[in-house]
């Protein structure tokens, strides 16, 4: 990996981090905001909570050199339940943000296929196996 590409890869676990991590405030906070969300969708405490376990972990992850590869498959993950959600549930505005929730997973989503992409030779069934091939 060259230093461009490693850098463009710290970059993008660090936006997904930080995007991650400033909306776990809310989440385990129960701030007003997050739980009509989570009432709208019908997932009111446990889908927040659950939710915020699992950014949490993601973020860990994803400033985890060893293990950021699995920092970006639950980014995925999450960012496709939150994009899902505003598709169907909670349209891309929510309470009069302008789209700004539905914008930061889609940058969210997008960082970190980044990196995943860029990180998956740390996928144990992706590595090369250093013994020669049955024949």
């Amino acid at each position: 990996m060259t230093r461009l590409q490693n850098t463009v890869c710290w970059v993008a676990q660090a936006v997904a981090a930080l995007i991650l991590g400033q909306t776990l405030f809310f989440k385990f906070s129960g701030a007003q905001e997050s739980v009509a969300i989570f009432e709208t969708l019908g997932a009111e405490p446990w889908g927040r909570i659950g939710s915020g376990i699992m950014e949490l972990f993601a973020v860990i992850l994803l400033l985890s050199p060893r293990f950021s590869v699995y920092g970006g498959i639950l980014t995925l993950m999450a960012m496709t339940g939150a994009i899902g959600a505003h598709l169907t549930k909670l349209g891309i505005e929510v309470d009069g943000d302008g789209g700004g929730l539905f914008a930061l997973a889609l940058i969210t989503f997008t960082a970190g296929a980044i990196v995943t992409i860029c990180r998956r030779k740390q996928l144990p069934f992706l590595k090369r196996s250093s013994r020669a091939p049955l024949a």
